[in-house]
């Protein structure tokens, strides 16, 4: 069993509240758009660290992170990637790494909308956890945290960090 805290689009600024809301997470998952190598830094000194690369990160974060990664976390394949659109309008390139992938679910970021919906065209639970910073045109800066038991995706929270 694996506790995740899943965030994205923090554009530099981590939000000190985060790790008390990680801390009994087994691993922090990132969506893209770190912002800073430094805020990399800081999430890798509080759990075990798996990310993309976003728009706005440069080529110290594009380095260390892939545009798109796929694994397999406890018995559930797993599909990351920025920009991914959402469902049923997923971007082409996405569609296509989705149908070839044929994960369970699939986690972007990007459009700052916090989304967690089960796609039934593609049986795949789709998590846009929104957005953890202030940039950006959100209005409540957002986080998740979920357990993945075997083949069990489940306890999914959503976490308000404030206004941004």
């Amino acid at each position: 069993m694996k506790r995740i805290g899943l965030l994205s689009d923090t554009h530099h600024f981590l939000d000190p509240a985060i790790a008390a809301h990680f801390k009994d997470c087994d691993e922090i998952w990132h969506a893209g758009d770190f912002g800073h190598i430094n805020l990399v830094q800081d999430l890798e000194k509080m759990k075990p660290l798996k990310g993309v690369y976003g728009n706005i990160d440069d080529a110290n974060i594009r380095n260390i992170f892939p545009e798109q990664l796929v694994f397999t976390c406890e018995k559930v394949k797993v599909m990351m990637r920025h920009i991914g659109g959402s469902p049923p309008k997923y971007n082409p390139a996405t569609k296509k790494e989705l149908l070839q992938h044929q994960p369970q679910l699939f986690i972007c970021g990007h459009s700052h909308i916090l989304k967690i919906m089960y796609d039934e065209s593609i049986q795949c639970l789709y998590i846009n956890p929104g957005a953890a910073g202030k940039q950006g045109w959100h209005k409540v800066r957002t986080i998740v945290r979920f357990t993945i038991d075997e083949d069990n995706i489940k306890d999914c929270e959503v976490i308000e960090l404030g206004k941004r």
